[in-house]
């Protein structure tokens, strides 16, 4: 079992909390693990894209080859359209509707959303609505994690251990604002595809 995956979006939207919560969760299942990342020129509002590597064997490179990635998932969707090149024949890719707008020449939201729409497997969900809706809009990550749990394989048992063990530190408030927005992607994701069937 090998799984390439790119996380993508702009500094502060999480994109580094669900690495972490992948790594700790197929650490927990005894799995390799490789991750590289890439932050912009701020911290806040720069683009920020992380590789995630997880096999059953040793990872001898972190960094995923154009052509290899089975899941780039993004919380922002211009990001998204960066990282298509790496995307494999049969990869998925699940992104927030919602952009993050921090240029004059933003591409229209729509034309955006139509070049997604051209691969066969993808999930549009406007996370960050979701997310506000549940009662904190820092949690779309969560949501998006949830969407793409059923292509990540990885137990669920596992993943939401990771996102309590991350958060462990928080209220338990945040930790069940988290694990609410995580269910609530699945379970979105599972309306609008087949991808939740397997679990």
């Amino acid at each position: 079992m090998k799984t390439n995956i790119i996380l993508s979006g702009v500094g502060g939207q999480g994109i580094l909390t669900i690495a972490a919560v992948l790594d700790t969760a197929a650490l927990s299942e005894n799995l390799f693990v490789k991750q590289s990342e890439v932050h912009g020129m701020s911290q806040r509002g720069g683009a920020v894209q992380c590789h995630v590597r997880i096999s059953d064997k040793e990872i001898f490179s972190d960094l995923i080859p154009e052509g290899k990635a089975d899941l780039i998932l993004s919380v922002e969707p211009m990001e998204l359209l960066r990282y298509i090149p790496f995307l494999n024949k049969y990869g998925w890719l699940v992104t927030d509707s919602h952009p993050f707008i921090n240029t004059d020449n933003y591409p229209e939201k729509n034309d955006l959303l139509e070049q997604i729409k051209k691969h066969p497997y993808h999930v549009i969900i406007n996370a960050t609505d979701v997310a506000k809706k549940i009662g904190n809009s820092k949690v779309a990550n969560m949501v998006l994690l949830g969407a793409a749990a059923s292509i990540i394989p990885l137990s669920e048992k596992s993943l939401l251990d990771a996102i309590k063990k991350l958060f462990e530190h928080k209220s338990e408030k945040i930790i069940s604002l988290n694990l609410e927005a995580f269910f609530e992607g699945k379970r979105i994701a599972k309306e609008m595809t087949d991808l939740a069937a397997n679990n």
